[in-house]
């Protein structure tokens, strides 16, 4: 869609993964690849696409940046992520553990993008603050000097925000679907097995 405007991408990858044995949760697979490459998938043609965590795989081309402190939680994440996001005046940000967005749902929400920011609703009601796109300016002035650990939904709060519920067709797995869980990331593999051949 060239009517859009170009768009970087901050994807939050840090988090202890203690449920999950501390396994770094945005390299588990699901559908036979990573989680983590299955978001930035979803944010193909965003430039640049920052991870936000600790060390670990990335694509070539994909920055990968330190939040402070480290473990900080994602306001400071999401503020170190858009550091190095740019001049981009439009910013997707992401959850890592989202395996079953895709293009079309980040697309529609640059589309719907109004005032400050947009992002997706879930099928109960919620808010997914991690399943977004903003205003990047408007956003670096709502984390500056936020305290670690401070929640992302009280920064995000005074933000003038439109929601988005995108149609799930029967049968599919939700773009919101996320995996915090063993129970969860074996539902998800168990929707979307890897494909042989």
């Amino acid at each position: 869609m060239s009517s859009l405007p170009p768009f970087a991408a901050v994807v939050l990858a840090g988090g202890k993964a203690a449920r999950l044995g501390g396994r770094p949760k945005p390299q588990l697979e699901v559908g036979g690849r990573t989680m983590l490459d299955s978001v930035l998938a979803a944010l193909d043609g965003a430039a640049p696409r920052v991870v936000v965590g600790p060390p670990q795989p990335v694509p070539a081309g994909v920055l990968l940046v330190r939040e402070s402190p480290p473990g900080g939680g994602p306001v400071p994440a999401l503020a170190a992520g858009l550091v190095a996001a740019g001049d981009a005046e439009v910013v997707a940000v992401l959850a890592a553990d989202l395996p079953f967005v895709t293009v079309d749902v980040v697309t529609a929400l640059r589309e719907r993008l109004t005032g400050d920011g947009v992002l997706v609703v879930d099928d109960t009601g919620r808010d997914q603050l991690l399943l977004g796109v903003w205003r990047t300016a408007v956003l670096r002035a709502a984390t500056a000097g936020a305290r670690p650990h401070a929640p992302l939904r009280g920064v995000l709060a005074p933000l003038a925000v439109r929601r988005y519920r995108p149609v799930v067709k029967g049968g599919s797995p939700a773009p919101w679907t996320d995996c915090d869980t063993p129970s969860g990331v074996a539902r998800a593999r168990a929707v979307r097995p890897p494909a042989h051949g």
